[in-house]
């Protein structure tokens, strides 16, 4: 443990920006797996809401959906309400279209920051790459080719850790990114899926 302790130190502020941004990285994961993970839950409960409020139960349409927690859910919800409050038409278009957009804009929060952060980690690594070879050769420069080749290997060595470094936290950022943003179209789509089978059982009505 010491030893990689003392590797990572030798990587300058590089290295000790890229932890910071890996701590930050792997904080997001967490924050966006809870928010996400039940985003796409209870089809099978708005699939029954749907099939009573066709048969008239509005009542119990509403209670199947309830204690939903996906956007789905809440939208189907209010979608129930307003209709049984007799708000119809494009009043009613427009104002789900608009809570799905925030449902969806909440769902998306902090992707950007995962993927700016996919983005920007091979660069910083390569950039304390490059600083490390510039360190390596002026050093080999001062020795006037007198320096063991050896440390020059070691020099050279610990100037490549930063790319790896970097690497190593932009490749979970990356995926992560685009397992949520999957997993945010799968929920935008139950939304209008959701929306629109409600309102061709309120119209069958």
């Amino acid at each position: 443990m010491g030893a990689i302790l003392e590797n990572l130190t030798t990587g300058g502020p590089v290295i000790a920006l890229l932890a910071v941004i890996s701590l930050l990285s792997i904080t997001l994961i967490a924050v966006k797996l809870l928010q996400l993970w039940p985003v796409t839950s209870g089809k099978d409960q708005r699939q029954n809401a749907i099939e009573l409020w066709q048969t008239g139960d509005k009542h119990g349409a509403q209670a199947q959906i309830e204690q939903g927690k996906s956007p789905a859910d809440r939208i189907l919800q209010y979608a129930m309400g307003a209709l049984q409050n007799g708000l119809k038409g494009p009043l009613l278009t427009a104002e789900l279209e608009r809570r799905g957009n925030e449902e969806v804009q909440r769902m998306n929060g902090l992707i950007r920051l995962l993927e700016l952060i996919a983005m920007v980690s091979p660069l910083l690594g390569l950039l304390g790459t490059v600083l490390g070879m510039i360190q390596s050769f002026q050093e080999l420069e001062l020795a006037q080719g007198a320096a063991n080749a050896s440390v020059l290997a070691g020099g050279i060595w610990q100037a490549l850790l930063t790319t790896a470094a970097g690497l190593v936290v932009a490749i979970p950022a990356a995926i992560a990114a685009g397992l949520f943003s999957a997993r945010i179209d799968r929920a935008a789509l139950m939304i209008e899926s959701a929306v629109g089978q409600l309102m061709l059982a309120d119209h069958g009505r």
